[in-house]
């Protein structure tokens, strides 16, 4: 599928593991969300027209050839993971996982690192909303840590997120950073006064390796400089959300 509004993961995951992530490009010949959101915004809190969303998500199921509907969720930057079924309302929670067929699991993001997992066979999957704040909340290790199996057998792929040079953060971040592990003061560098330039994908692999995932993919994109094909809330601050979507095909 060689569609430009949307992104396939590069990396040796079972034939039966099926991964995506939009941009903010619409498929020719459709019309999408307005200005400050346009194009391909699938985001429901972000002050959309809900009926657009709704017509985008529809959109994104008839290209991608969803099996079901995903099991969006309400993020908070925290670090509560879950089972990805059917819900009546979206679940508070920044992951979410399955070990069944045609089971959506979706995160939403402009800026957050958005994670992919499965493993080898191809028997799970999970997707991670990942900002700092979930970072140091620890929602890797509760992710990789619900998910049955030996966390040896992982894929991870890391999607388009804001990229050191661009991600600039203050003192209070990079101390809550280097206090929680030393090792992480690898992951800035000082900017401005005050400040630092964040490498969230550093950390990322970082928190997954610590994991004991070897296998890690990804990660070289930068939503912010990339502003034709990626939303940015850091440099945009009002606009759109992509989806980073993974399930098992039956």
């Amino acid at each position: 599928m060689r569609n430009p509004f949307l992104i396939r993961p590069k990396w040796p995951a079972a034939r039966r593991v099926r991964a995506f992530v939009t941009t903010r490009m619409l498929p020719s010949g459709n019309e999408g969300s307005k200005p400050p959101y346009h194009a391909f915004n699938l985001a429901a809190h972000v002050g959309d027209d809900p009926e657009q969303v709704q017509r985008n998500r529809e959109l994104l199921k008839q290209h991608i050839l969803l099996p079901a509907e995903p099991c969006w969720l309400k993020q908070v930057h925290g670090n509560t993971v879950c089972e990805a079924e059917v819900w009546k309302e979206p679940p508070e929670a920044d992951a979410a996982w399955t070990t069944k067929t045609d089971t959506p699991c979706v995160v939403l993001t402009a800026d957050c690192v958005p994670i992919l997992l499965c493993d080898r066979a191809g028997t799970m999957a999970a997707a991670i909303h990942a900002g700092w704040k979930g970072l140091h909340n620890g929602i890797i290790l509760k992710t990789v840590g619900a998910l049955p199996g030996p966390p040896e057998r992982l894929l991870a792929w890391m999607g388009p997120a804001i990229g050191p040079r661009a991600y600039e953060v203050d003192r209070k971040v990079h101390e809550l950073f280097v206090t929680l592990n030393p090792a992480f003061a690898t992951a800035f560098k000082p900017a401005d006064p005050g400040h630092w330039r964040f490498d969230l994908y550093r950390v990322a692999r970082m928190q997954l390796e610590a994991c004991g995932i070897e296998d890690i993919y990804g990660g070289d994109r930068c939503t912010y400089t990339e502003s034709s094909v990626f939303y940015s809330y850091r440099r945009d601050g009002e606009t759109g959300r992509m989806a980073s979507l993974i399930w098992l095909q039956s």
